[in-house]
C-alpha cells in the first residue's frame, strides 16, 4: 500500500514561513475541495424541495448538518494528519478482507450515487444556460475526464485554485439571488428552531443531511491534509492539526451559506408565492425570473449549478481513487479511474431519462442523496473508533467530550436511517402484489446490513489489536532491528516489491549482515511501459515505485545501515538475474508470498527461473499471511 494520493503527497510545504498568516495560508486549501461536495447539485434539489415545500422550517437541518460535518471532517483530517493514512486505508488495516470488500463495495455505491447528482446537475445547468438537450447535456459530462488529468499534472495546489474560483462563482450567484429574493429575516430566524412538520419532511430532512454529511468527503479529507509537508515533531502535528481546523471552519460555513441560500431562496420565491411542489432544479430555473422579475436570477442560478456540478465532480473522482487504492491496494491511473466512475453515473442516468423523461431528474437527485445518507454510519463508525485509539493516534486521540459529540451525531444518523429503510421497506410490502419476492430479497438484505453496522460498533470494543502496520510505505514499517557487531562485512541484495514480504526479508538481511554489511534493494517495475521501452520508461507506476524506493533508502540509512538502490524494468525472472550477476553480491535475499499452483499461473515463478541463473546463495523467507 502506497501514500494516499501518491501523486500528490506531501507535495505542498508549509514549512520555513515566515508570518503566522503564510502559514495558516499554506495549509488553507483542503477544506475547499472537501466543502464542494457539500454545496453539489445533490444538495440543490434536497434544499429547493424543501424550502418550496416547507419554507424557511427546515433550515435547522443545514445548521445542524453544518455543524455534524465540521466535527466529522475535522475528525477525518485528525486521522490523516496524525497517522499519515486515510480512512480507507486505516479500515484496510482494522478489519478483515471480508468486511473491507462490503465497505468499498458501500463507499462505491455512495461515489456513484454522488456522482450521479453531479452529473444530472451539470447536465441540467447546460440544458437550462444553452438549451441543449439533457440526454445531449449528460453524454458531455464525460469530456471533464480531461480537465481532472490536466488539473491533477500541474499539482495540487493549481487544482485548489481553480476549485476556489468555482466556489466563488456559486458564493457571489448566491448573493445577488438574495439580493433579488429579499427574504423575510424574521422567518429566517425562526427557521432555526428545530421542528418536523410531517412525514415527508422528514423524507426531505434526511436528504439534506446525506447531501450535506457526505461520506466520500471523510475519505476525501483524511487524504488530502497529507498534500502539506510539515514538521512532524508532537508540535508540528498539534499546529497542523489547528491550521485545518481553521481550513475547516471556513469553508465549511461557506458551504453552509450556500445551502442555506437555496432553501431560503426557494422559501422567499416558490412557497411565499404558494408554488409547494417545486422540487426539480429546472422548475425552480424557469420560474425565478417572472417572479423575481429579472432575467439575471435564472442565468445567475444556471451559472451556479454548472460551476457546483464540475467542482463537485473533480472531488468526487478524488474520493474514488482514495477508496480503491485505499481498501484494495489497487493503484490506477487518475483518467481511468474518472472514466469508469463517470459511466457508472450515467449509465443509470441515461436509462431513467430515457423511460421516465426529464421530469424524474429531481427525484432521482433527491433518492441519491437518500442513499448516501444511509452509507453514513459505515463511514463515520470506523472514523470515531480510529481518532479515539490511543495506540493508532499516538497520543493524539479525540477526548472524552468529542466522542460524546461525535457518537450522538453517529447515533442520530444511524437513527434517522433505520426508521427511514424501516417505513420504506414496510410501505413496499404493503403496496406489492408480490410481497414474497421482497421478503427473500430486501427484508435479508437489510437485516445483514444491520448486522455489519453492529458488527463495526462493537468489534474494537471487544478486541482492541495491536496497532501494527501491515503496508509497505517505509515511514509506516514496524521493524525490529537485532544487528550486532559479530558479523563479517559482506554485500548482500535485497529483492523488494512493496508487499508485506519486504518486512520479514529486509530484517533477515539485516539481523544476517548488521551494520558492518553493505546492501542493495533491488525493485523491478513490470508495467507494459517497462517491458517496452526499459530505462525510458516515465509512467505513473516507475514515479511511485522510484519515490518508494528511495523512501526504504532514507529510512534504513537514518538507521545507521548501508543502503544502496537498484531500479530494473521488465521481467523480474529475466532482469533480476542480470541485476544481481552484474552486481558481484555475495548473498541474495527475497521474501516470498507463498502462493502456489493457480496463482503461479497468474504471478508468475520468479524464484524458479532466478536460482538456475545466479552463481551466489538465494535465501528465500517465506511470509505467507495465514
Amino acid at each position: 500500500m502506497s501514500h494516499s494520493l501518491e501523486e500528490v503527497n506531501q507535495s505542498v510545504t508549509t514549512q520555513n514561513k515566515k508570518s503566522t498568516f503564510r502559514k495558516i495560508l499554506a495549509f488553507l486549501g483542503p477544506a475547499y475541495l472537501v466543502s464542494v461536495g457539500y454545496m453539489d447539485p445533490g444538495n440543490w434539489a434536497t434544499d429547493i424541495a424543501g424550502g418550496s415545500q416547507f419554507g424557511y422550517s427546515l433550515l435547522w437541518v443545514l445548521l445542524m448538518s453544518n455543524l455534524m460535518a465540521l466535527l466529522l471532517q475535522s475528525l477525518s483530517a485528525r486521522l490523516g494528519i496524525v497517522t499519515q493514512r486515510d480512512l480507507a486505508q486505516a479500515s484496510r488495516e482494522t478489519y478483515s478482507p471480508f468486511v473491507n470488500y462490503i465497505l468499498y463495495f458501500l463507499a462505491e455505491i455512495a461515489i456513484a450515487a454522488c456522482d450521479l447528482a453531479e452529473v444530472l446537475g451539470m447536465a441540467i445547468g447546460i440544458n437550462l444556460l444553452f438549451d441543449i438537450p439533457l440526454i445531449e447535456g449528460v453524454l458531455i459530462t464525460v469530456l471533464d475526464t480531461f480537465l481532472l488529468l490536466f488539473l491533477i499534472n500541474k499539482g495540487i495546489r493549481k487544482m485548489e485554485a481553480f476549485i476556489i474560483v468555482l466556489v466563488a462563482i456559486i458564493g457571489f450567484s448566491f448573493v445577488f439571488e438574495m439580493f433579488f429574493a429579499q427574504p423575510e429575516l424574521d422567518k429566517v430566524v425562526l427557521g432555526l428552531i428545530p421542528s418536523i412538520p410531517n412525514e415527508a419532511a422528514l423524507y426531505i430532512a434526511i436528504g439534506i443531511i446525506g447531501a450535506t454529511v457526505m461520506p466520500h468527503n471523510l475519505y476525501l479529507h483524511s487524504s488530502l491534509v497529507q498534500t502539506r509537508k510539515f514538521d512532524r515533531s508532537p508540535k508540528g502535528i498539534r499546529q497542523a492539526l489547528k491550521y485545518n481546523l481553521i481550513d475547516s471552519t471556513i469553508a465549511l460555513n461557506l458551504a453552509f451559506f450556500v445551502n442555506a441560500a437555496i432553501l431560503i431562496l426557494a422559501a422567499a420565491t416558490f412557497y411565499k408565492n404558494g408554488l409547494f411542489e417545486v422540487a426539480e432544479i429546472q422548475d425552480a430555473h424557469k420560474f425565478l425570473a417572472p417572479i423575481l422579475g429579472t432575467k439575471w436570477a435564472s442565468i445567475l442560478f444556471a451559472v451556479a449549478l454548472i460551476a457546483a456540478g464540475q467542482s463537485s465532480t473533480i472531488t468526487g473522482t478524488l474520493a474514488g481513487q482514495i477508496v480503491m487504492e485505499g481498501y484494495l491496494n489497487l493503484r490506477i491511473q487518475p483518467w481511468v479511474r474518472r472514466i469508469i466512475t463517470r459511466i457508472i453515473a450515467i449509465v443509470p442516468a441515461v436509462i431513467v431519462i430515457l423511460i421516465y423523461g426529464e421530469s424524474v431528474t429531481g427525484k432521482l437527485l433527491i433518492f441519491s442523496q437518500v442513499i448516501l445518507s444511509l452509507q453514513l454510519g459505515f463511514a463515520i463508525i470506523p472514523l470515531i473508533h480510529f481518532v479515539s485509539d490511543k495506540n493508532k493516534m499516538n497520543g493524539f486521540h479525540i477526548n472524552t467530550l468529542t466522542k460524546i459529540a461525535a457518537w450522538t451525531i453517529a447515533l442520530i444518523i444511524v437513527s434517522l436511517n433505520a426508521k427511514l429503510v424501516f417505513d420504506e421497506i414496510q410501505c413496499w410490502l404493503t403496496e406489492s402484489q408480490n410481497p414474497i419476492v421482497l421478503w427473500v430479497t430486501v427484508v435479508p438484505l437489510a437485516i445483514g446490513f444491520l448486522i455489519l453496522l453492529l458488527y463495526i460498533v462493537i468489534k474494537p470494543f471487544l478486541a482492541k489489536t495491536k496497532y501494527t502496520i501491515q503496508n509497505h510505505s517505509p515511514h509506516n514499517m514496524a521493524l525490529q532491528f537485532n544487528a550486532t557487531e559479530a558479523h563479517l562485512p559482506q554485500k548482500i541484495a535485497i529483492a523488494v516489491d512493496f508487499s508485506f514480504a519486504d518486512e520479514t526479508a529486509i530484517n533477515y538481511a539485516f539481523n544476517m549482515g548488521g551494520k558492518e554489511a553493505k546492501y542493495t534493494l533491488i525493485h523491478v517495475v513490470e508495467t507494459v511501459g517497462a517491458m517496452m521501452y526499459g530505462k525510458q520508461t516515465d509512467d505513473h507506476e516507475t514515479t511511485i515505485d522510484e519515490k518508494l524506493l528511495l523512501e526504504y533508502k532514507e529510512m534504513f540509512q537514518e538507521k545507521g545501515f548501508h543502503v544502496k538502490t537498484l531500479l530494473g524494468f521488465g521481467k523480474p525472472n529475466k532482469v533480476l538475474p542480470k541485476l544481481v550477476n552484474k552486481g558481484k553480491f555475495d548473498l541474495l535475499i527475497m521474501g516470498t508470498h507463498g502462493h502456489t499452483g493457480f496463482k503461479d499461473l497468474l504471478l508468475g515463478t520468479t524464484i524458479d527461473h532466478l536460482r538456475h541463473k545466479i552463481s551466489i546463495p538465494l535465501v528465500l523467507i517465506n511470509n505467507a499471511k495465514k
